[in-house]
């Protein structure tokens, strides 16, 4: 992997090294899944037909530095069409800011639409209520390799039980430390969360200048694992039906856990309060903090600073000693069109793009981390890097609520505002984490 492309700090498509930023593709994502949740499902009435040649139209996500994804993709094309007679490939490569409405219009006009989509793993369950994805169950429950793909993953393409694409790749965070200053102090990475807090306070009274561990009021992806490391949950699902669960009793203590980290001994509230993913990342990638919860995705951004050579990743530790606190799996799928008229072909398509030899060859493009658990643990082999991403992985992710409605919560920042009002001093812990269920549950029911 010898890559070295620039991109922003967090920005959705990345150079060698990088993926997609969980947090800045769900972001993106969930704000796609409300504007394709306004659509009429009119591609609900599949293809007819199934043919077994003519043109393929495949859309895939647009990169900053798509050459080396290109490709990757290019060679599972080729070798595709050597296998399929008759058969054509058009990929097109369709720009992220924008593809929420190019995906709504292929919704809305099946004669228009491609085969084949790229999409946010955010987004799948929007998606399929729009009625724009396929179910590919059995095809999924045949194919060899998905005995390999992690379960996260795979609950990332999965809604009310039934398979509605294969996962592509995923992204996960872990933390970052300066391993200039843990030196300088005689400190360890921190092995539980009690260890983080209290490391965090020490680089707060050593460096006045600097946060502890950089944390913000609008990073929700960074603050779920302190939730799920405490057994909380953010929503339970029964018989198809989410209930809000963030006023649960565990989950009150892994919020309380992660608002506790606002003030003036590690990230003071009127600076970080507002502060999403990408600031925590640019806080410490600019110097400004001893610690820092980030990706995979963002390693190309800490090249690129003035931390470079001075910086370590780990695991975010869990509550006990050896835990790893469980982080969000986000990351992209590849998806089937219900109104394709070339469904057996554009499943074997999906499962070529998404197969274990273009996932691996795109970490070594792209630095995608794979969904297959046997090509991961190869990449992280190859790459050490990588490996405290791998572990997290291993150890077990959590996922968002398969539900349509999270794509309104979360544009309706109901997490980030109760988070706010926590550290703002507007509300305690329980008021705020009642509100934010009751908003949670209106959307579910809506």
């Amino acid at each position: 992997m010898q890559l070295r492309v620039k991109f922003p700090v967090g920005g959705l498509a990345k150079g060698s090294f990088a993926v997609r930023a969980v947090g800045a593709v769900a972001a993106l994502g969930m704000a796609s899944a409300v504007a394709a949740g306004c659509a009429p499902g009119t591609s609900g009435d599949s293809g007819k037909k199934d043919e077994k040649s003519g043109k393929l139209r495949v859309w895939l996500f647009r990169e900053v530095g798509n050459q080396p994804k290109e490709k990757v993709v290019q060679g599972v094309i080729d070798h595709f069409e050597k296998r399929h007679s008759g058969v054509r490939v058009d990929v097109q490569y369709i720009p992220i800011d924008s593809r929420a409405e190019k995906i709504k219009g292929a919704f809305n006009d099946p004669d228009s639409a491609p085969d084949v989509i790229e999409y946010g793993n955010t987004d799948t369950a929007g998606y399929v209520a729009d009625g724009g994805l396929a179910d590919i169950s059995a095809e999924f429950g045949e194919w060899g390799a998905a005995k390999d793909i992690d379960a996260t993953a795979e609950r990332s393409v999965t809604v009310g039980g039934k398979q509605y694409g294969a996962p592509l790749f995923v992204g996960a965070r872990a933390l970052y430390y300066r391993t200039d200053i843990f030196k300088e102090m005689n400190l360890k990475p921190p092995t539980t969360l009690g260890e983080l807090s209290a490391t965090a306070q020490k680089i707060r009274t050593e460096h006045r200048d600097m946060y502890g561990l950089a944390v913000g009021g609008a990073y929700t992806y960074g603050a779920m694992p302190f939730i799920w490391a405490h057994g909380g949950e953010l929503a339970e699902e029964k018989g198809g039906k989410f209930t809000a669960a963030l006023d649960s009793p565990a989950a009150r203590k892994g919020i309380a856990a992660y608002t506790g980290l606002f003030g003036d001994d590690n990230c003071p509230a009127a600076k970080c309060a507002k502060m999403g993913g990408n600031e925590t990342v640019e806080a410490f990638a600019g110097g400004k903090a001893g610690m820092a919860i980030g990706g995979d995705f963002n390693r190309q951004a800490m090249e690129n600073s003035q931390v470079k050579g001075d910086y370590g990743v780990v695991p975010l530790p869990g509550v006990k000693k050896g835990d790893i606190a469980p982080a969000f799996a986000g990351g992209n799928n590849i998806g089937v069109l219900k109104s394709t008229s070339h469904r057996t072909l554009a499943v074997a398509l999906m499962k070529e793009l998404a197969g274990k030899r273009a996932q691996e060859e795109l970490f070594g493009a792209m630095g995608f981390l794979p969904t297959f658990s046997d090509v991961r643990a190869r990449a992280a082999k190859k790459d050490p890097f990588v490996k405290p991403f791998v572990e997290t992985l291993d150890a077990g992710t959590e996922f968002v609520p398969a539900s349509p409605a999270w794509g309104q919560i979360d544009a309706s920042l109901v997490l980030p505002g109760m988070f706010q009002r926590i550290v703002s001093g507007k509300q305690d812990v329980a008021g705020a984490a009642a509100e934010a269920a009751q908003q949670m549950d209106e959307a579910f029911r809506k």
